[in-house]
């Protein structure tokens, strides 16, 4: 892929003066287009080899736009709180909203390349991170994010020279250290690496560019024709999105119409004297299991899903009511915000995963997306379909950084909830539990329960099953959801 990028292109400075003029006020033109559009999140990638003008082409991209509408970042190695994260971790909350540029100079390609020139992982490990990349790109371009990337190539000659150059001048030579004369070293391999990895993820929705970097007028140039030209294609479309189609065949529905839902044991109780028995060992064996020392290699996501009025909150009560509140936090998940609906929508779940050693519950979680966005149609049908995929990549990448998964869905019959809502009502202190919203979504009733099966035949998985609780009684369902917690933390700190 780099051999072009070795022919040593060269633009002269009348030609150069002529194109910059024009460009910088198309390129303007065309960011502000973006702002008042607000359809469109751009991310600009940029990659290459030491000394050939990545960090110049950051800072001439600001210059020659607004840079008050643009988002720069870079990324060194990974501090203490994003090592206890999954590694996408921080580059999903650098994401750009819709209307806004994201510069990303050293990205989700850096670490891969750079570990496998190193020898920290092996050849199958990079294969993971390439899989891992490929899947970010294609759900967020997918969500309509236009992703653009650069590899700034340099013969070895070439970077020798500039590397020289810059050290020699005293107003430069900072940008000069040790690891880039370590990796000069290594320029073989790593460009033996680096164009393994760009040939694997150079994708239709998201392809390389290679630069030569030997000219800064040339680079310059070539950078800023190729982000006009590709921004404005997109442009065209009216909403900034590609549209996606699906034509996948319906999901069947069983003959007999037995379903995981329907089928359960909604009978089951807990008498009052047996469950304050079981809450205070449960509750007990909680608190112990988070303050034990192994505990602190982990992390916990309690994810709470179910039918309106099945007591989530109730139960969410009995584990918080196990723990010290310095140990965790709750997401209690609505609609999302403008500033949430600007973002791919794990966006806002991907801000909020925990440290080591904590727990985080999420009240409505990722499942919305298959759920009430496809019941009430806030999401096309590839959305919601491509979701089932998404979802359980996002909670293998959780599982493989030591966050343990744990997902509940609470259901009620029918005539339990309408009793409830009732009660509600009656209640002063339980009214504001119950709205027009909770009212309308029983008329969808079956199409819930369609959109909630396929969602548990689709994402119960090995590593994050889910946990089908009958909550008909509030007692019995309180125990089942504490004691599988438990043993699912039990299990994990063996």
């Amino acid at each position: 892929m780099f051999e072009s990028a070795e022919l040593g292109h060269k633009l002269d400075k009348k030609t150069y003066a002529r194109e910059a003029a024009r460009l910088r006020a198309d390129l303007l033109d065309m960011q502000y287009d973006i702002k008042q559009a607000a359809q469109l999140p751009v991310i600009i990638l940029i990659n290459g080899v030491e000394g050939a003008g990545k960090g110049e082409t950051a800072n001439l991209l600001n210059a020659w736009m607004d840079p008050r509408h643009i988002e720069t970042h870079a990324f060194p190695a990974p501090s203490d709180e994003e090592r206890e994260r999954p590694p996408m971790w921080r580059f999903w909350r650098a994401l750009p909203p819709k209307g806004k540029i994201g510069i990303f100079v050293g990205n989700w390609y850096t670490d891969p390349v750079v570990a496998r020139v190193s020898g920290r992982i092996k050849h199958a490990e990079l294969t993971v991170a390439i899989d891992d990349i490929l899947r970010f790109e294609k759900m967020i371009t997918d969500e309509g994010a236009l992703v653009i990337k650069f590899w700034f190539h340099l013969s070895k000659d070439g970077q020798k020279k500039r590397l020289k150059a810059l050290e020699k001048d005293p107003k430069t030579r900072w940008r000069v250290s040790k690891r880039d004369w370590k990796l000069f070293d290594d320029y073989d391999h790593y460009v033996n690496v680096s164009e393994h990895v760009l040939r694997e993820t150079s994708s239709g929705y998201a392809p390389w560019t290679v630069i030569d970097g030997s000219d800064e007028n040339y680079r310059t140039i070539a950078v800023a024709r190729h982000v006009l030209d590709t921004v404005r294609r997109r442009l065209t479309q009216k909403d900034g999105k590609k549209k996606v189609s699906s034509r996948i065949a319906p999901f069947e529905r069983a003959l007999d119409g037995r379903d995981l839902i329907n089928s359960l044991d909604m009978t089951q109780k807990l008498s009052v004297k047996k469950y304050a028995s079981e809450l205070e060992k449960w509750q007990g064996r909680l608190n112990l299991l988070a303050r034990d020392p192994r505990f602190r290699e982990h992390a916990v996501i309690a994810v709470f899903e179910g039918n309106d009025a099945a007591g989530k909150g109730g139960t969410i009560r009995r584990i918080t009511g196990a723990l010290d509140a310095r140990w965790y936090d709750i997401v209690p998940v609505a609609a999302p915000t403008e500033e949430e609906r600007a973002h791919p929508y794990q966006w806002r779940f991907w801000r909020n995963l925990p440290r080591h050693g904590r727990i985080v519950i999420f009240d409505r979680s990722w499942y919305g997306r298959v759920l009430v966005e496809r019941v009430e149609g806030f999401c096309s049908e590839a959305d919601w379909m491509r979701a089932y995929a998404e979802i359980n990549d996002f909670e293998n990448q959780l599982n493989r950084n030591g966050t343990i998964v744990v997902k509940f869905w609470l259901t009620i019959s029918a005539e339990e909830q309408l009793k409830r809502f009732k009660e509600r009502e009656k209640t002063r202190f339980k009214r504001f539990k119950i709205t027009e919203e909770d009212w309308r979504n029983r008329d969808k009733w079956d199409a819930y329960e369609m959109a909630v099966c396929d969602m548990v035949d689709r994402t119960s998985t090995e590593i994050a099953p889910w946990t089908l609780v009958e909550a008909n009684d509030k007692y019995f369902a309180r125990i089942k959801v504490l004691k599988t917690l438990c043993e699912r933390l039990e299990a994990a700190l063996k």
